[in-house]
């Protein structure tokens, strides 16, 4: 068979594994955002998740009958396809609940495109069970087609680390599952293609939703252990990074780092467990209890800086504060669900002018998600009462700290990435 293969959603996880399929397939990139396909058809990705010249290199090819890719926000486009991959955004409301609007309406629209034979793999992250019991419904309605008998689905959760360009698609294990064992296997061999760290192909497709959930409910936990140590020694006055430090010295010792959580998979997947927990009659104690802690570290350190800056002199109401970073990691320009800024609102409330400073992030989008008008790298040489490092770019590693300083302003780095004699606290 002619592998043909659909991306549905180039975002962060689509767009890599998009580029990858077309060094070895035919592959069309899908997306409703009409701007997001200018920008990809002209070889320019604001995520800057691409590597340097394979947009370009895979563009050239075309989407040719054996390889090469094509981009378009035309549903018709994608019916040649005889695998179709979903990596839309799987968030949760304001109530801390899925969302699932757009993996059902990415179903229902593969679904209309859907024939006999075909495979729909899924990588969006959800909770053991929402592909074969909310997915699949909709593609059998849209399609008129019968699950495991017209079509077959898989599962095989996204690994991405966004930012990072040593951890990348192809040296991740990917996780492979299928809706019948002949399934399983073409899709666990369809992934060898490209991952060259190997699979693993996991038993059904509930195993694999749940291993995928685990990964980030796991390290949220352990980072939120981490976190209330130091709320706990700020109690206490000895610096939170000392004590990690100190007890790393044992080998067993697990270095996580105290930090903001945010982002679009370790503080959201953790609800879908719980979610799916909760709807079978357990309500969950540690999961929910670690992203309450997380959840309420931007306060704290707002309140820490406003503390730090009464005991220097400065007059809270009206002064002036420098926030560095708006991305909910480092080197990626994505805001989507960071807490950094929580830490912008509770500065506000206190009555500090703050500027927001991100060389990555879309000021455009900063001001339509968040209503924050960012500062530029020129602006940033104010008379500040306060700089918060929230976020470790590689731009504020090289940036002079000293003339802050010497102007009594309080610097907070929240990342622990400059140096001790510079900051007068760290996370």
């Amino acid at each position: 068979m002619n592998t043909r293969i659909a991306v549905i959603g180039l975002g962060y996880v689509g767009l890599p594994l998009a580029l990858e399929f077309a060094k070895h397939f035919a592959v069309t990139g899908f997306d409703i955002n009409s701007q997001r396909i200018a920008e990809l058809s002209e070889g320019k990705d604001r995520t800057l998740e691409a590597e340097p010249g394979v947009l370009q290199a895979v563009l050239k090819q075309g989407n040719n009958n054996s390889k090469g890719i094509y981009f378009t926000n035309a549903l018709a486009d994608i019916k040649a396809a005889n695998i179709y991959i979903i990596t839309v955004p799987t968030p949760v409301d304001r109530y801390n609940a899925p969302d699932l609007s757009y993996l059902l309406q990415a179903s229902e629209m593969t679904g209309r495109v859907l024939k006999p034979g075909d495979t729909v793999i899924y990588e969006s992250t959800v909770y053991p069970g929402c592909t074969e019991e909310e997915c699949v419904p909709v593609l059998e309605k849209a399609s008129g087609l019968v699950f495991n008998k017209d079509f077959y689905v898989g599962y095989s959760p996204e690994r991405i680390n966004p930012g990072d360009k040593v951890n990348k698609l192809v040296n991740i294990k990917k996780v492979t599952s299928g809706s019948t064992p002949e399934a399983a296997e073409r899709i666990d061999s369809l992934y060898k293609t490209i991952i060259t760290a190997g699979t693993h192909k996991a038993p059904n497709i509930k195993v694999a939703e749940a291993s995928k959930a685990i990964e980030n409910a796991q390290r949220d936990v352990n980072i939120s252990f981490v976190n209330e140590l130091a709320l706990i020694f700020d109690r206490i006055g000895i610096d939170t990074n000392d004590v990690l430090e100190a007890a790393a010295t044992k080998w067993n010792f697990l270095k996580f780092r105290p930090g903001l959580v945010g982002g679009h998979c370790i503080s959201v997947d953790p609800y879908y467990l719980a979610h799916k927990a909760t709807s079978l009659g357990y309500h969950p104690q540690v999961i929910l209890s670690g992203r309450r802690v997380n959840d309420m570290m931007g306060a704290f350190i707002a309140g820490k800086v406003v503390k730090l800056m009464i005991k220097k002199g400065h007059t809270i109401k009206g002064c002036k504060a420098l926030l560095l970073g708006l991305a909910f990691k480092e080197n990626c320009p994505d805001i989507r669900n960071s807490k950094v800024i929580d830490i912008y609102n509770e500065l506000r409330q206190f009555g500090v002018e703050t500027d927001v400073y991100d060389p990555l992030a879309d000021r455009e989008e900063v001001m339509k998600e968040l209503g924050i008008g960012m500062v530029s790298r020129q602006e940033t040489d104010k008379n500040y009462a306060a700089v918060i490092i929230a976020v470790a770019h590689r731009e504020f590693l090289e940036m002079d700290f000293m003339p802050y300083k010497k102007n009594n302003a309080v610097i907070f780095d929240v990342k622990g990435c400059i140096g001790k004699e510079l900051a007068d606290a760290r996370l």
